[in-house]
């Protein structure tokens, strides 16, 4: 029996699945684009490890850029002056066995930033002509120094303190010579002795500063009769220093003793 078919009934089934297939690449490659057009590049993935790149921490880089590092608050200042450290032809006084007087002040005054440090200062630790002390600005100022180490007589022992003769704050300056006296005296035990000479009270220092700059001198014993506390036990004579400076800065009680001050 004879039939009659056309060549499109012949092949049907496979033109049909060519059409599929077609279909099929054709919506896969519409959904590729529109995929790639609108996925931020944060989510595009390569065999080269893209997914542990998502994963992974932030660098630093890219974390100060949402979170910068705070900047540091710089901390209130002390300036503390070894008397006649960087002075060559000066060293002040001299004992017979080449002791010198700048080498007692520079150990203490080293102690005193130390023990200032440790409280939450920064702390200049300056040479007697040392260039930052022209205008210098800073919570308080010490300069330590040591008297004779002549023997005179028995009663050549002990320390002085004083401030400028003329200041443009001198109650600041006499809050901190009280704080210092009270403190110095409480902590080393030495008597005051009460002859403040011209060179104390004119200080060169104390006209270089800035005027808000509370400053004192200290003579913090003799090197005949208060050698043995001065280089023998020089953490105790810069304990009573920093005690003086932090209780002028944090407003402490500073009534002097009852032999008071000249």
């Amino acid at each position: 029996m004879q039939t009659n078919e056309t060549p499109s009934e012949n092949h049907g089934p496979r033109v049909k699945i060519i059409r599929h297939m077609f279909s099929i690449l054709a919506t896969a490659a519409v959904i590729a684009t529109i995929f790639n057009s609108f996925t931020p590049l944060g989510l595009t993935f390569n065999m080269g490890g893209g997914i542990e790149d998502i994963f992974s921490p932030p660098s630093e880089q890219e974390l100060n850029q949402f979170f910068p590092t705070p900047t540091n608050r710089p901390r209130p200042k002390i300036g503390v002056v070894a008397g006649h450290w960087g002075r060559p032809d000066d060293v002040g006084a001299v004992c017979p066995d080449g002791l010198t007087e700048v080498e007692v002040n520079l150990e203490i005054a080293t102690l005193v930033q130390q023990a200032l440090r440790e409280e939450g200062f920064d702390v200049d630790l300056l040479k007697e002509n040392d260039e930052r002390l022209e205008n210098y600005r800073a919570l308080a100022l010490v300069s330590v120094h040591a008297d004779s180490c002549v023997f005179y007589n028995l009663e050549a022992t002990g320390f002085k303190v004083s401030a400028a003769l003329a200041t443009a704050r001198p109650d600041k300056a006499n809050r901190l010579v009280s704080c210092v006296f009270s403190r110095y005296s409480d902590t080393t035990k030495l008597p005051y002795h009460a002859s403040v000479t011209d060179d104390m009270s004119n200080y060169h220092a104390f006209g270089e500063i800035h005027s808000d700059t509370a400053a004192v001198i200290i003579e913090t014993g003799f090197l005949n009769l208060d050698r043995q506390i001065l280089t023998q036990q020089p953490d105790l004579i810069a304990d009573g220093i920093a005690k003086g400076i932090l209780c002028y800065i944090r407003n402490e009680d500073a009534s002097p003793p009852n032999e008071g001050l000249p």
